[in-house]
């Protein structure tokens, strides 16, 4: 049997004791950090979440919550394709059933610095009028975000329904694709290898039992923060002007857990940054990292298979990384980046293996696109080096030979701890931006999603053949029984992703072999770009939320 406390982190080790997040857990037992009792499904892909949001929030009533939580938000985003279906649409209909809906959207940077602040605050108007109540939150860093990307809905008549969504799927155009990863007819632009429509991977769960308390836990503590929304005086302008509310209402009382409903454990692990002097969060004066601290602890159990899909997977120069060079051998992740844990455990268990999958190309076009690559390129240099024939990195495609940009944000640790989340591979995530993702310690969720991933992504998804309990389609998990153990996925991968280079090296005569997996290449700047691409990785791209005291220390 797993051990909890083995894998995951007591109200100590999560380092933040102002947080009300572990407080009801487990009455009586203050050194709990976790719920038990949770039914956890996975939702591959936006098309799949999107219907199921849809479905949970046409069913809600008078009384009920539905709130959430947005990086980038697009109102007129159809969640089934279909006209009516718009989350504006849906969200005032609930508001029209007496139905309570709040949102914590992120300001945004704004447009010419390629971010998206006017949709963000149209996004929050045309609910406003509709009556919900969205608060466009800047309480973040120079530079950082409010990167979190939740739902929860509580039911007042009946706590057995209550039901919360948190993964890296914000309710935006670009998010809704399927397994063909054909992209979304609701599209915006990335860069132009990914074409008019980006195919885009992503994940999402679905949580329902006690966990769903800690998902509106960490939504009231956000709201509940008496700091200003914005510091920034022509934003406070701005707001008076177009009579923008920025003092939320109070929060009803909080209702108790839901009833059990399944058999995972789950901890919900969180990124805060410490904001300065004067500034910190009323819930997180200091910030908090368990995020860092999570996957530190799990890492360092790794044996076997550590399984990565990101959106990013960076690191940085440091003293610690350079080539000779020792580190401390504590599972502490050492430095000023987040390969390290990984870095570690691979020098200490030589059969160890990791696999990560992210996308070909950067989102970004120039010199960012050169500081991203010089980040991921560093990161895997690194590991490659510390454990030859033991790392595989791969990028994929669909079967038009479009890549597909993995916005995912997964980590399987020897199908046993597996994360979904809003969180990213890199310094940002885990020290300077906003950011949720929950941790299920239940080894059949952590193998059924790592092998319905692998069904993807090896092109043996058949549909219309149903769905069973567990998310998979019937009979998928079958089709992928040579994966089960973590030699076979590996096997696997490398087998598929040979095959589609060497077809591709031959000329593409004849069929084109299954699957979406091709290898990563490696790709570097040129000399001369480096040290500005090091410059924007460190002070745009990957910053550091950290207080003083921990970046002396090299700890999180």
């Amino acid at each position: 049997m797993t051990d909890p406390a083995a894998w995951l982190l007591s109200p100590a080790d999560r380092g933040n004791p102002a947080t009300r997040i572990d407080a009801a857990d487990v009455p009586g037992e203050p050194d709990r950090s976790w719920t038990t009792g949770n039914r956890v499904l996975a939702h591959i892909d936006g098309a799949s979440y999107f219907e199921a949001l849809h479905r949970v929030v046409e069913e809600t009533g008078p009384g009920d919550l539905v709130w959430f939580t947005d990086w980038m938000g697009d109102g007129n985003l159809r969640l089934t394709g279909e006209p009516g279906s718009e989350v504006v649409e849906v969200l005032g209909r609930a508001l029209a059933r007496g139905v309570d809906v709040r949102g914590l959207v992120w300001r945004s940077h704004t447009d010419q610095a390629g971010f998206f602040a006017p949709a963000n605050r149209h996004l929050g108007e045309q609910l406003g009028r509709r009556g919900a109540e969205v608060s466009l939150d800047m309480r973040v860093r120079p530079g950082g975000s409010h990167h979190q990307k939740f739902v929860v809905v509580r039911h007042a008549d009946d706590p057995a329904r209550d039901v919360a969504f948190v993964g890296g799927i914000d309710l935006a155009r670009n998010r809704r694709d399927d397994q063909h990863h054909a992209g979304d007819p609701q599209a915006r632009r990335l860069t132009k290898e990914y074409g008019a429509h980006a195919p885009w991977h992503d994940v999402q769960l679905e949580l329902r039992g006690p966990v769903v308390r800690d998902v509106e836990t960490t939504f009231r503590e956000r709201w509940e923060d008496p700091a200003p929304l914005t510091l920034a005086p022509w934003r406070r302008v701005a707001d008076a002007l177009r009579r923008v509310e920025t003092n939320p209402s109070a929060l009803p009382p909080q209702a108790a857990a839901p009833p059990p409903a399944g058999d995972s454990t789950v901890q919900l692990l969180r990124t805060y940054p410490h904001l300065g002097p004067g500034r910190g969060y009323d819930f997180a004066p200091e910030g908090e990292r368990s995020v860092a601290r999570g996957y530190s602890r799990a890492i360092a159990r790794a044996r076997e298979l550590v399984y990565i899909e990101d959106q990013f997977f960076w690191s940085h120069d440091t003293e610690h990384n350079l080539p000779g060079r020792r580190r401390s051998s504590t599972n502490e992740p050492h430095g000023n980046d987040v390969v390290a844990a990984l870095e570690q455990q691979l020098e200490a268990e030589p059969g160890l293996r990791v696999v990560i999958v992210v996308p070909r190309h950067p989102d970004q076009d120039g010199i960012n696109r050169q500081a991203q690559l010089l980040a991921r390129h560093r990161a895997l240099e690194r590991l490659v080096r510390v454990a030859p024939g033991r790392v595989a990195a791969y990028c994929l495609e669909n079967t038009a030979g479009t890549p597909v940009y993995v916005h995912a944000k997964i980590c399987i640790v020897d199908d046993t701890w597996a994360t979904t989340g809003s969180d990213n591979f890199n310094r940002r995530s885990w020290t300077h931006d906003s950011e949720l993702t929950a941790a299920v310690l239940d080894p059949v969720h952590a193998r059924t999603l790592r092998m319905r991933l692998a069904a993807e992504h090896l092109g043996r998804l058949a549909p219309d053949e149903g769905v069973g309990p567990d998310g998979a389609d019937v009979g998928e998990l079958d089709r992928v029984a040579d994966c089960k153990t973590a030699d076979g996925m590996v096997e696997q991968f490398s087998l598929a992703a040979t095959h589609l280079d060497d077809w591709y090296a031959a000329g593409r005569v004849g069929e084109r072999p299954p699957g979406q997996l091709r290898r990563l290449p490696r790709a570097e700047p040129p000399a001369a770009l480096r040290p500005l691409a090091r410059l924007l990785l460190a002070t745009v791209h990957d910053p550091d939320g950290r207080p003083a005291h921990l970046r002396a220390t090299e700890s999180y």
